[in-house]
Formats: C-alpha cells, structure tokens, sequence
C-alpha cells in the first residue's frame, strides 16, 4: 500500500494535494492597527475558565488588518500568487495564564482557505471574509506614500455584511507597534466530540507560539478611527464595542512561524 502524504488533508500517494505544506511558513506583509479600549467584562467573557486577564490595562484591545504574501521553503508559492495572497482582519486581547501575559486573537477572518486551515492547526478562530485596506507605493498620486499625514483606509466584510471598518493619518514615527499584539500568542485548540450529545472536547489544549525572525521597518503611530458593526451572522461590535480609541500604527513586516507549545493537555 502507497504511505499517504501531506501535512494537513487531503491526504495522497505525493502529498501535493495537501491543503498546507509542511512548515516552516513565511510571511511578508503591511500591517494596518487600532488599539482601543472595551468594557473589561467584554474581554473577559471572551475568555476560557483557566485563563486570567491582563494585570494592566485589561480591556485594551488591537484591532489589525494585514496584507500577505507568505509562502513556504522553496518559495515556490510566490511563483504562483493566487497560493500566495492573502488578507486577514483579526482583534486580539491580552490575558495571564499560569501568572505569565500573553496576547490572544479572539476573532478574526481571512480571505483564503488555505489560511484557514493554518489557523486550524494553531488554533486561531479563523473565518471567511471580505477585507480590503490601502496599500502605499513610492511614486505617483494613486496610493499613499509612508510618511506623516498619509491616510490609510481599511474595511471587513463577512456574508455582504460590513463589520468593521477604519481610517489612520500617519502623524510621526514610532518606536513600536502598539503594546496589545506584542506577546507571544496563547490559544486553545478544542474539537468537539463526534458522538452526538456527547459533553466537553474531543481534544482540548492551550498552546503558546510566536513568530521567529521577525523583522520590521519603521514603525508609524496615527491618528484613528475605529467603527464596528454586528450582522445576522457575526457579533463585533456588541462583543468588543469601542469605548475609546488608542492610537493607530503602521508598519511592514517579515517572520516566520515553525511551530510552537504546547502548555497543556486538558
């Protein structure tokens, strides 16, 4: 019998149909973000029994979008782009668990499906979705160029439905991204039992990761604005209402994802 191959199904004899390649996975994008504050309670709600909130600042949330391209070694994804391209619009929190703060993504969409089942493996709760943001160029009067009073625009959509949308004007440069999204990541990664009526998870672990290799150019803070909505099929905006704004930031970076821990089998 021929060994089925392939790092994520579907599973064949070369392996070529797997949804995902093996990693390590790199990934090269603009990052567009809008830190916030909600109601405390609103995160916490978001969060599983053993993890905690964050000692400061616990309702500070980081709404980001962000254009890829990522690929994985070889390269040869970037040969083919539609293998290559995506967007992401996602919020992350942050939380303690076992008296360390780590951040966590809470929400987030995505435009391909590829992306998706990367997130199945990490256990980022990924969904479909429409996302769009401005992207700038050096020259010509069709984008904006990365420098003070640049103006940046972005919008997610899931099902036709808007459910967030934002505007940043680059006023100076910054020494960081923000402070929400700057920790390595914790999530869960649950499957729910295939019997019917059956109670708890088939598999249930909590799992740390972050990028390595992460490089980056200059960083820009911004003036912001951060409107969401809810739909028939999605909750943003009552599930993380902005209260007050932060700040924005713009910047573009590179890093790669080779796995990560796990913290527990429950």
């Amino acid at each position: 019998m021929p060994e089925l191959r392939g790092f994520a199904p579907p599973y064949t004899e070369t392996g070529r149909s797997a949804l995902i390649p093996d990693p390590p996975w790199f990934y090269s994008g603009d990052l567009l973000t809008v830190e916030y504050r909600t109601d405390v309670e609103k995160v916490r709600a978001l969060l599983p029994d053993d993890v905690e909130l964050a000692e400061e600042d616990p309702g500070a949330v980081a709404f980001i979008w962000a254009d890829w391209q990522s690929c994985s070694s070889g390269g040869a994804e970037l040969l083919d782009p539609a293998r290559s391209q995506y967007k992401e619009a996602f919020a992350v929190v942050r939380c303690r668990y076992e008296g360390v703060t780590y951040s966590r993504c809470v929400l987030i969409w995505v435009t391909t499906d590829f992306a998706i089942a990367r997130g199945v493996h990490q256990g980022y709760p990924k969904k479909l979705g429409s996302i769009h943001q401005t992207r700038p160029m050096p020259f010509g009067r069709g984008a904006p160029r990365i420098e003070a009073g640049a103006r940046f625009g972005a919008t997610l959509a899931a099902y036709d439905h808007r459910l967030a949308q934002a505007v940043i004007t680059l006023t100076e440069p910054s020494e960081s991204n923000g402070f929400v999204n700057a920790l390595p990541m914790l999530h869960h990664r649950q499957v729910r039992p295939i019997e019917r009526g059956a109670e708890g998870w088939a598999l249930d672990e909590v799992l740390t990761m972050s990028g390595v290799g992460f490089e980056h150019g200059q960083a820009w803070r911004a003036e912001a604005s951060l409107d969401l909505f809810d739909s028939p099929w999605d909750d943003v905006a009552s599930t993380l209402p902005v209260r007050e704004v932060i700040s924005g930031y713009y910047v573009q970076v590179g890093t790669s994802w080779d796995g990560g821990t796990t913290l527990a089998h429950r």
